[in-house]
């Protein structure tokens, strides 16, 4: 029993494990939730306890496991199949419930299991969390801010995943340098994330370059980010900035952000997604839920969504919002509250939309470069004048 990759590198690298070892069977880490796995989830639970001599467990407990399995999996319509993890918490589950004099293990034992495996493991979460608290690291969740925006990301620790916002930023100015990602600059990118700029980069070309030409230097950058990041999950959020600093339109800060983005406009779907979403509630709510704060996903992510109690009761109750959207365009009106605009027949964004003031800008960019190009051009065609009588006289 091994991992696929060590598998893969002895069947290239030695000749007669093909031979030592002829039949390979995949085991899959998850299987698919329906009523037949279920019922084989309460089997095994009921077959650990009593071949354990633990406490048995009630319907509550049961379904909570069960949760716990679908969450592990990262899809809705799945369910976990690594059964040592379910039953290590079934058994810390049945201690907590033999703690408090019970008789029978119920839905809290569970999270309570749940929550002090992830507890004695987190402390780099809580380091994170302490530095956003204290203001160290500054994260914004009130009001609006110009070519800004918070961003998503997962840290993955081996035994336990978390989410954490990361504010993003965007400077744009006149020039031709196009979209400089600061982290790839200072080689502190990833593959993926390098990708995802580029692709970016083809976006807002297609988009808005077709009459005129992408005149900008704009500049992206992590804020407070010294190791390094990878993946292309921010890669919509950091559209969203350099149009936010283009047309010095202000984006919410009570809403963070996650999704990668193709050169269509498409947002696609992540990875961490309840990581994701949980981390930036947690900021939130230590300081206090406002009842407009939110996280923005991709629609495509909605069968993924299996999220803490406190977040689904905070979801239910209006104090935390989550939206799903499929474009940029989606996207930018949530975050700015003015309409992306649509390209009518004869080519143009209707007047007042967030895509006719990006036309609008790059239009004035270019007319500016290229006004700022004949006046060099004259400077030089005088100075190159000045010259030449400068040396007629001397050769006279």
């Amino acid at each position: 029993v091994g991992e696929p990759s060590i598998y893969q590198l002895l069947m290239m690298r030695d000749n007669d494990f093909s031979n030592i070892f002829k039949i390979k069977s995949d085991f899959d880490p998850v299987m698919l939730k329906n009523e037949e796995n279920i019922k084989g989830y309460a089997s095994f639970i009921k077959m650990t306890t009593d071949e354990e001599g633990l406490l048995p467990f009630d319907k509550s407990g049961v379904a909570k496991i069960v949760e716990y399995g679908v969450r592990e999996s990262r899809s809705q319509k799945k369910i976990s199949s690594r059964f040592p993890e379910i039953a290590d918490v079934v058994r810390e589950a049945s201690y907590w419930a033999e703690s408090d004099g019970k008789k029978i293990v119920g839905a809290e034992h569970i999270r309570r299991s749940i929550e002090e495996r992830i507890k004695r493991v987190n402390m780099t979460e809580d380091k994170i969390m302490e530095r956003i608290k204290d203001g160290v690291l500054m994260i914004d969740t009130e009001g609006s801010v110009v070519g800004q925006v918070n961003g998503l990301a997962v840290y993955s620790l081996g035994e336990h995943s978390f989410g954490a916002p990361s504010k993003i930023t965007a400077v744009t100015s006149l020039g031709r340098g196009g979209i400089i990602s600061i982290e790839r600059e200072a080689k502190l990118s990833g593959n993926i994330y390098d990708k995802g700029v580029l692709i970016l980069t083809g976006y807002l070309r297609g988009k808005y370059a077709q009459d005129i030409p992408l005149s900008l230097s704009a500049s992206l950058t992590f804020e407070q980010s010294y190791y390094g990041v990878d993946g292309d999950s921010a890669s919509s959020t950091e559209v969203y900035a350099i149009i936010s600093a283009l047309t010095k339109t202000p984006l919410r800060q009570d809403i963070a952000i996650t999704g990668s983005v193709n050169q269509k406009g498409r947002v696609q779907p992540i990875g961490g997604v309840n990581e994701k979403i949980e981390g930036f509630f947690d900021v939130c709510q230590d300081r206090g839920l406002t009842g407009t704060q939110g996280v923005m996903i991709p629609d495509t992510n909605i069968d993924d969504l299996m999220l803490k109690d406190d977040v689904v009761e905070a979801v239910k109750e209006g104090k935390f919002h989550i939206y799903n959207v499929s474009t940029i365009d989606d996207g930018i009106e949530i975050l700015t509250g003015i309409t992306a605009g649509e390209l009518s027949k004869d080519g143009k964004y209707p007047e007042g939309t967030i895509n006719y003031l990006v036309i609008e800008k790059l239009t004035e960019i270019h007319k500016r470069l290229k006004e700022l190009g004949k006046s060099d051009k004259k400077e030089k065609d005088n100075e190159k004048d000045n010259n030449n009588e400068k040396d007629e006289k001397e050769g006279e």
